[in-house]
């Protein structure tokens, strides 16, 4: 990881004295342990040719879980009273992009949220992403204070004296378990960066097969049960990196049919509209679950999505910039049946 990581600083500090680029974004060491957080640098700070630029954080690790596609459509946006389109107007960003931020990114620029021309991307190999919470559950709520990863293996510091190691592979997130694209092909990228990613996991809906093996009171009660959880943060829309609605539905003030409240009934509603609005969009990173505070389980619902999108119209979001998103077009063999079968 260490060689991805200098590569990343090599061509981030080549595209700030090229001129190609006005902001990079990728991941810096965060202040906790077991996390790495988003990190920005303009053009002005990135092109300084010292020891202090800012580009010499920039890292990659096992905790590098956003997705950074999540930045894109502000960034990309235009003044509604503007009539000018002029892509030249629009930011120059390299951003680094895992798999799942690749399909992400994919998607916004097929709904033109993003300009292609105006990102630059550069696609790592992923192999995986540490779960922070299945790391803290082994410690039954001793403090982390420090965590190191290296040669697949975790070494773990707490508050009281323990030292741990832990197979990497064991404390993986669930979403890198099944990803089917840790390598971005070189097609789809500007700079794809040598290195050995995770093997394609299976694809394959085992969860959402056992929640849909239930009884449909049995479905409901559990999704009700989640959504008991739910305290109307946002946290899981704001994250989502392909919930890019200028105005959310839910933050109207002209509905009849839904409030702000944490009423049970507003709040399936919210989740239930969001999760449909995601059909075609979602690449399963699972951004919403991570960000919820609450800890509801927003996985079982997405992946359902997914799995319903794959089955009726043989679509999954990936790299390619011509198929049209399901919902987009219409297809004569396009099942119909979901409209008078629920």
């Amino acid at each position: 990881m260490k060689n991805i990581e200098k590569k990343i600083r090599d061509i981030a500090k080549e595209l700030f004295e090229k001129e190609k680029i006005e902001l990079f974004i990728g991941y810096e060491a965060a202040t906790l342990p077991l996390k790495s957080r988003p990190f920005f640098i303009q053009s002005k700070e990135g092109a300084a040719n010292s020891a202090e630029s800012p580009v010499t954080n920039l890292v990659w690790n096992s905790f590098c879980s956003n997705n950074l596609a999540v930045f894109l459509p502000k960034l990309f946006e235009t003044d509604p009273r503007s009539r000018r389109k002029d892509p030249s107007l629009k930011p120059k960003i390299g951003i680094v992009a895992k798999g799942c931020d690749l399909r992400s990114i994919t998607t916004l620029i097929k709904e033109k949220q993003v300009s292609r021309e105006n990102v630059f991307l550069i696609g790592v190999p992923c192999t995986g992403m540490i779960d922070k919470g299945k790391v803290e559950a082994l410690f039954s709520g001793d403090e982390i204070i420090s965590a190191d990863e290296r040669d697949g293996v975790l070494s773990v510091n707490t508050r009281k004296g323990v030292n741990r190691e832990i197979k990497r592979e064991d404390v993986l997130q669930e979403c890198c378990r099944a990803c089917c694209f840790p390598l971005p092909p070189p097609e789809s990228t500007d700079i794809l960066i040598e290195g050995k990613a995770r093997e394609p996991g299976h694809g394959e809906y085992a969860e959402v097969q056992e929640f849909e093996s239930r009884t449909p009171g049995e479905r409901w009660d559990y999704f009700k049960q989640e959504m008991s959880k739910c305290i109307r943060c946002n946290a899981c829309r704001q994250a989502c990196p392909t919930c890019w609605c200028k105005e959310c539905f839910a933050d109207q003030d002209d509905l009849c049919w839904i409030g702000v409240s944490t009423e049970l009934s507003d709040t399936m509603i919210f989740h239930l509209i969001r999760i449909f609005h995601q059909a075609g969009r979602c690449v399963g990173c699972d951004a919403c679950y991570r960000a919820c505070p609450m800890g509801v389980d927003l996985r079982t619902f997405t992946r359902k999505i997914v799995k319903d999108v794959d089955e009726l119209f043989d679509y999954v979001p990936d790299f390619n910039l011509e198929e049209i998103p399901p919902l987009s077009t219409f297809k004569e063999g396009d099942s119909e049946e979901f409209i008078t079968e629920p």
